[in-house]
């Protein structure tokens, strides 16, 4: 496996990270426990969970996530040393009335409390990579696309967040900082006031990135390369779209075989990867790759392991099947022909599923 650091960092980490979205719900402990074990085993050593994990969250398994990881670590003398280990802080409520009651905002305090869980939960001292989930401020994401200023509510400040994270820094509880969801403004704005006050630099910027949502080329990857911040791409399978399963039968549940996650949960067919034009491009996507002797879900992996733009893939997986296929993918070059026929679509049709 191949490492790369993550920005100015000197946090070096794999080219592919596993997430763990899903262990908790769709896989068992004991399975996620055989995946994470598997995983290592094949050099993927980086791994990425959320304080709000799994997915979809609830009351009832919100952190699940996070406890099974730290029980697969206790029961592992000296794995700790061997992973890179990156979680989140959910940012404000977005429905999830059990998150810091419903709170609007993400004080500094809150996110030094929930990096504290993590931890205990974890059963760590320090976790490699700490990100705030999404942005504490108004801003269009998880499918929203136009800023609107009238939704502008006072909140704690970029320098507040900052602050208490470089408070995490100082006491060892963290190595390096990072950001999910955002924008090219969230990421220059972070960048300026830790500048501007000494507060460490965010390393990464966790974002969807894949064959049906590139948005990160319009201006983001422009941004995180001049200021020196990774991209962390996330959904490289656009939810699965990208893997031909649906391709058939559509995302609604259908009897005769297996469910993903989009069959499997109405909340996640709601969101942006269930837009019908979201399915119509990934179909093209598909049957492009097979058109060129490959799976549909190899040529969308090559495509994010290969973009210059992203540090890091993160592949979600919930059987050691689909593991070997997203690790067996790496190497895989795609053709200038190929390639070409790839941005002859996205011209056509951008990114249905931003």
């Amino acid at each position: 496996m191949e490492y790369t650091e993550l920005g100015r960092s000197g946090l070096k980490v794999a080219k592919i990270c596993l997430g763990t979205m899903t262990f908790g719900r769709q896989v068992s402990e004991a399975d996620a426990h055989a995946l994470m074990d598997h995983a290592v085993a094949r050099g993927v050593d980086f791994l990425d969970t959320a304080e709000m994990y799994p997915v979809p969250p609830s009351a009832e398994t919100h952190t699940h996530t996070e406890s099974i990881i730290g029980r697969w670590l206790a029961a592992r003398p000296g794995m700790r040393q061997r992973i890179v280990l990156a979680s989140k802080v959910a940012g404000p409520v977005r429905g999830y009335q059990w998150i810091r009651n419903a709170s609007p905002d993400l004080t500094g305090e809150d996110i030094i409390r929930a990096c504290e869980d993590s931890l205990r939960r974890l059963q760590t001292d320090y976790l490699d990579l700490y990100q705030i989930h999404w942005p504490v401020r108004n801003v269009p994401m998880f499918g929203a696309i136009y800023f609107d200023p009238a939704r502008d509510r006072p909140v704690s400040s970029i320098h507040e967040q900052l602050d208490a994270l470089g408070r995490l820094v100082r006491d060892g509880k963290v190595r390096a900082i990072g950001l999910s969801n955002e924008t090219p403004y969230g990421v220059a704005e972070f960048v300026r006031v830790a500048e501007q006050h000494g507060l460490p630099r965010i390393a990464s910027v966790q974002n969807p990135y894949c064959l049906i949502n590139r948005s990160v080329e319009n201006g983001l990857d422009e941004t995180m390369y001049r200021y020196g911040v990774s991209l962390l791409a996330y959904s490289p399978l656009g939810f699965g779209l990208l893997t031909g399963k649906y391709d058939d039968s559509g995302i609604e549940p259908q009897g005769g075989r297996a469910p993903g996650r989009m069959a499997l949960f109405e909340s996640m067919r709601k969101q942006r990867w269930g837009r019908p034009e979201a399915l119509a491009a990934a179909r093209r996507y598909n049957a492009l790759a097979r058109e060129h002797g490959m799976t549909p879900a190899r040529m969308a992996l090559a495509f994010c392991y290969t973009k210059w733009q992203v540090a890091s893939t993160i592949i979600g997986v919930t059987n050691r099947e689909q593991l070997d296929e997203d690790i067996d993918a790496w190497g895989t070059t795609l053709s200038p022909e190929v390639l070409a026929e790839i941005d002859r679509i996205r011209w056509e049709i951008r990114d249905p599923a931003q």
